[in-house]
């Protein structure tokens, strides 16, 4: 939901004449007036994610010796839904809270480690995870707009807030050992911020549709014992 303007242009005056007027003597109709818009705002969003991991890791590789190596980490996509209220400050700057439910996308990483003393065939273990995570994401957004063209308002923005990550059904699966693991779903409340990036199209003076990229840090997501 980008900002919402009004341009309110003043009626040109008419030009009155008596039949002896001269043409020097019409009056100038005066310059429009643009009225700067200010006010409440709802918005909603809909959208996908395209998650990224930064690190895994398990207690157990602490063990002093062990190595480990990680061979891949990553989410599925997933839906976003969101909701928030904001206030269009003038014509440049707005802000706005937001509420959204990430839905649950599917995680795989994949861990091969090598553990000390030797206690396993090949002296190689693996950490085959599998899991589901969602989140809860709540925000404090400011935006600055850059100016309306044909319509079109691009604008940057940053937010700051929190986030819930809950992680659903692990699992890990240790070839090597024939070992198979379950972890308790759990959520870890977390710091999050955000940069937003876009363009706003206005359908109506109160209507906008934005089409946008954000960049968000959820923190991290822990699984249960």
């Amino acid at each position: 939901m980008g900002s919402a303007k009004y341009l309110a242009v003043a009626a040109a005056a008419a030009i009155l004449s008596t039949p002896s007027a001269k043409a020097a003597d019409l009056a100038l109709a005066p310059l429009p007036v643009i009225h700067e818009f200010s006010g409440w705002y709802l918005r909603g969003d809909i959208g996908m994610s395209n998650q990224k991991v930064d690190h895994l890791f398990n207690v157990l590789y602490l063990t002093p010796g062990t190595t480990v190596t990680n061979v891949s980490a990553g989410f599925d996509s997933g839906w976003i839904f969101g909701l928030g209220a904001g206030y269009q400050i003038n014509n440049w700057a707005r802000a706005d809270i937001t509420g959204e439910y990430r839905g649950k996308t599917n995680f795989r990483g994949l861990d091969v480690y090598t553990p000390e003393p030797a206690n396993l065939p090949a002296n190689v273990g693996v950490d085959d995870y599998y899991a589901s995570k969602s989140e809860w994401l709540f925000l404090a957004n400011f935006y600055v707009d850059l100016g309306t063209w044909w319509y079109l308002t691009p604008f940057v923005g940053a937010g700051i807030g929190f986030s819930r990550n809950t992680i659903h059904d692990f699992r890990d699966i240790n070839i090597a050992t024939a070992g198979l693991a379950f972890g308790a779903d759990a959520s870890t409340w977390n710091f999050a911020w955000a940069l937003h990036a876009g363009v706003a199209y206005n359908v109506t003076p109160n209507h906008l549709i934005e089409l946008a990229y954000r960049y968000v840090d959820l923190g991290d997501a822990k699984s249960g014992d």
